[in-house]
């Protein structure tokens, strides 16, 4: 835990002292008052100010983002990371010259780093904090890959009039097919098998 000792006249004060160093708010402190503040004779003579230890509550994205950028340094591949919000969670976006060592075999590095990136944010965090790491927006790039490969397979199965399994994939990109063939006409789509090797099924109605 990261902790400092300031003064000041006041607690108050000793308290806006540490705040300002660190350049954050007051909940994310713990506040311990080592020494109340006192006057002294006459009002001045002996006065002691007050002495407290601030404590800082470690941030969950922060935490993630710290860790991210020492597993990248090991690696050493240099990069930026751009974030956002959107309604499924917080997105780092990592921008570079050398991602495709970061992103691995139909995204499967970048996977598992999503994955460690997550257990290190919700270790700080009190509620689930959910982190989707991408690479240029290599997220996005397979979703539009995956669309495509679902409405070619469908042309396929409604052609020979057999089911099409495809290959295992995981939870999020299994959502990206079944959400591209939900409103088809004449196929399905359900999933079969035990992860890591769960799969599409694409078959008539």
């Amino acid at each position: 835990m990261k902790k400092i000792v300031v003064t000041g006249k006041t607690i108050e004060d000793a308290v806006k002292t540490g705040l300002a160093q660190w350049h954050v708010s007051e909940d994310r402190v713990k506040i311990h008052i080592l020494e109340q503040p006192s006057r002294g004779f006459l009002g001045f003579i002996g006065s002691k100010a007050a002495k407290v230890e601030l404590e800082l509550i470690p941030d969950a994205l922060e935490e993630a983002i710290r860790f991210l950028q020492e597993i990248i340094k090991t690696m050493h591949i240099s990069i930026t990371i751009d974030q956002h919000k959107d309604r499924e969670g917080t997105i780092l976006n990592m921008n570079g010259s050398e991602l495709g060592m970061l992103i691995g075999k139909r995204g499967q590095t970048l996977d598992a780093l999503q994955y460690l990136v997550n257990i290190v944010a919700n270790r700080y965090s009190n509620s689930h904090f959910r982190i989707i790491l991408d690479a240029e927006n290599f997220r996005e790039r397979r979703k539009r890959t995956l669309e495509e490969l679902a409405l070619r397979l469908a042309s396929r199965v409604i052609k020979s009039k057999k089911e099409v399994i495809l290959e295992p994939m995981n939870s999020q990109e299994r959502k990206i097919i079944h959400a591209e063939l939900q409103g088809h006409s004449v196929v399905k789509t359900y999933s079969k098998g035990e992860e890591p090797n769960r799969r599409v099924v694409i078959a008539l109605k």
